[in-house]
């Protein structure tokens, strides 16, 4: 079972599950679409189900696909380069190409990046900062579903290292949102204010990283 939008067929991959009730349908990464269901849900029903939300699993599609497109690749600060691996050690950036030795530690690499660049964001954007607010502690660490964590309690804010792979006005953004919880727990109106009297545009950040 497949499905077509712009001229490409979509596998259409179903589950059914004994204890669900209702029937998902999902995009996942590797652009097939999965339907979870129940065991007793027929294959017209299914088939219907899909020619219903037709342009919405094309949105999804869409989403995901870009999402591939901003990850598949090397990255460094918001710019993608063409790897060449070489027998020199280290690695070296040329224009839009980026010379890897074949042994090279890219984890290690960038998390030293990271170390500085992110203490001096931290820096920049807390002198700016429009409330008074403790002085936060920075750990970085890889996560899987969050930019950034702020633990209200001990002051430590947690950055994704993904982020040194981004422009640095989204690490901007993650920064002053995790400040901003220094001030407000929640995700309440107030606490959305304080982000937007730090960063005015920061939906736009905010949408965009939804693509990453």
């Amino acid at each position: 079972m497949q499905l077509t939008y712009n001229n490409k067929d979509y596998d259409i991959v179903i589950e059914k599950k004994r204890n669900n009730k209702n029937t998902y349908v999902r995009v996942k990464n590797d652009l097939k679409i999965h339907v979870t269901t129940s065991l007793f849900t027929s294959m017209r029903s299914i088939e219907k189900l899909i020619e219903d939300n037709y342009k919405r699993i094309c949105k999804m599609i869409d989403y995901q696909e870009i999402k591939e497109k901003n990850n598949n690749g090397f990255f460094y600060l918001g710019k993608k380069y063409v790897v060449i691996y070489y027998d020199r050690e280290g690695i070296s950036f040329d224009g839009d190409k980026v010379y890897i030795s074949t042994n090279f530690d890219i984890d290690k690499w960038y998390k030293e990046q990271a170390k500085s660049l992110f203490l001096e964001r931290l820096n920049y954007n807390y002198e700016r900062f429009s409330r008074k607010i403790p002085y936060p502690k920075l750990r970085i660490r890889k996560m899987t579903t969050r930019w950034g964590v702020c633990n209200i309690k001990t002051h430590i804010i947690t950055l994704n290292l993904e982020l040194i792979k981004r422009d640095v006005c989204y690490l901007d953004y993650v920064i002053i949102h995790e400040m901003s919880h220094l001030r407000y727990g929640d995700h309440s109106n107030l606490f959305w204010k304080l982000v937007e009297e730090n960063m005015p545009d920061y939906k736009k950040y905010r949408d965009e990283m939804k693509g990453f």
